[in-house]
């Protein structure tokens, strides 16, 4: 076999992405560069006293990559990989992200370097009270707005608003994914999930395609990957494979998702669900099936198991799941790449509901929620499937050309150039 070339992070993954938009679009050397770099980057000590009584100093981060469109918008991941880089990167792609579904925020990101699993609930308390504590100088309900991403949750989303509140005054609109109870939108917690698929059914409209004949395999069984599996389970995918950091099940009948829910919350590992066969995490990536769902971390396809995948559709409901040099290898074996930045969009869009709902001090439906989150995802689509086929570009690629002209334009609006 050919020697593979290194495979890229996501950060460069991202870059190289943004670097091609701006090519295409002819923006010059001095906006280009503009857009490009973080506006800001803060990093923070986060010290607190653990349950034993040591006390553990992590390191926390806060990008705020572009503001030219709105306050700054974007999750916090707790997560022992939560570099500098890589905030950096999540934080661009939420530039993008925002501009692409035409909601009026820019892009920021934050993280701490710690593995939640292993903190008790009162350390996970003590800790995201003292990051939000070192990051309030720069956050607000219209300066910049967290959210939940990997390893953080609603709890936590409201540990972070009381802790700015008692600084502040109350002020729900200060994050989003919150409990419904505290301010949050009904709806925020399935529309990750349920707007991936949106987006797939969009695009098989587009393309003339019965979903209901397609097999789907989900890499990951956390909120994201539940709510795909089910919501494509309800428009008569079958969902015929599904792996987390456990293991995986297969069954070629098909899954029946409500069922291996319950499962999972005996804590039992989805290999050991009696209704299916036992895969690995790689066997799944491998499976000969339709549609393939990566919906865990990102970089999980990368040169090494590329040449492998025999799904003819990738659905990346994770940020960055495929690699750059991946995705060439992808695309060479005629793989059609349903891409990040517009695919799993669903959570910042009914975080601007919520976000919309606080301000407003007046609480949505969640039939509204559903459908003006279709009508977004579905928009986004069409524009995107439009410039591909008109610039004969990939789908990605349309992505960021859009996104970028968006947030471009909006920058020379305002005079930062």
């Amino acid at each position: 076999m050919q020697k593979r070339p290194h495979d890229s992070t996501a950060a460069e993954f991202v870059d190289l992405n943004f670097i091609q938009a701006a090519h295409d679009l002819k923006l010059a050397d001095d906006v280009t560069e503009l857009l490009r770099v973080p506006w800001r980057e803060l990093q923070v000590a986060v010290p607190i006293r653990l349950d034993s009584g040591q006390l553990r100093t992590f390191s926390g981060y806060r990008v705020q990559h572009n503001g030219a469109r709105g306050p700054y918008k974007g999750g916090i991941r707790y997560h022992p990989e939560a570099t500098r880089d890589e905030v950096a990167a999540l934080a661009s792609l939420m530039t993008w992200k925002t501009a692409l579904v035409d909601i009026p925020f820019g892009g920021a990101k934050g993280g701490i370097q710690v593995d939640p699993t292993k903190l008790s609930n009162a350390e996970l308390n003590r800790l995201t009270r003292m990051y939000t504590a070192n990051i309030s100088h720069i956050i607000g309900p219209k300066r910049d707005i967290p959210a939940p991403d990997m390893g953080t949750n609603a709890q936590i989303m409201a540990w972070m608003m009381d802790a700015y509140s008692r600084q502040f005054g109350h002020n729900p609109a200060i994050v989003t994914g919150k409990p419904v109870d505290l301010g949050g939108s009904i709806g925020r917690e399935s529309a990750p999930g349920k707007g991936c698929i949106f987006a797939l059914q969009k695009w098989a409209e587009l393309k003339n395609i019965d979903l209901s004949t397609k097999t789907i395999a989900v890499q990951g069984f956390g909120n994201m990957g539940y709510w795909v599996a089910s919501a494509a389970s309800k428009i008569g995918c079958t969902v015929i494979a599904v792996a987390d950091i456990t293991g995986g099940t297969y069954n070629q009948q098909g899954i029946d998702v409500a069922k291996l829910n319950e499962h999972t919350k005996s804590k039992s590992p989805l290999g050991k669900y009696a209704q299916g066969e036992t895969i690995t995490n790689e066997e799944l990536l491998s499976l000969e099936v339709d549609i393939l769902v990566p919906a865990a971390k990102g970089g999980v396809i990368t040169t090494d198991i590329a040449d492998r995948v025999r799904a003819s559709t990738i659905l990346e409901a994770a940020n960055s799941p495929i690699t750059k040099e991946a995705e060439e290898i992808l695309e060479q074996n005629n793989i059609t790449i349903l891409p990040d930045i517009l695919v799993n969009s669903g959570g910042v869009i009914v975080s601007y509901f919520e976000w919309a709902q606080n301000i407003q001090e007046f609480q949505w439906e969640e039939e509204r929620v559903e459908r003006e989150l279709l009508q977004r995802i579905s928009k986004g689509f069409a524009d995107v499937w439009e410039e591909s086929v008109a610039s004969k570009i990939t789908l990605r690629n349309a992505a960021f050309k859009l996104s970028v002209e968006k947030v471009a334009k909006a920058a020379l609006l305002r005079g930062f150039v």
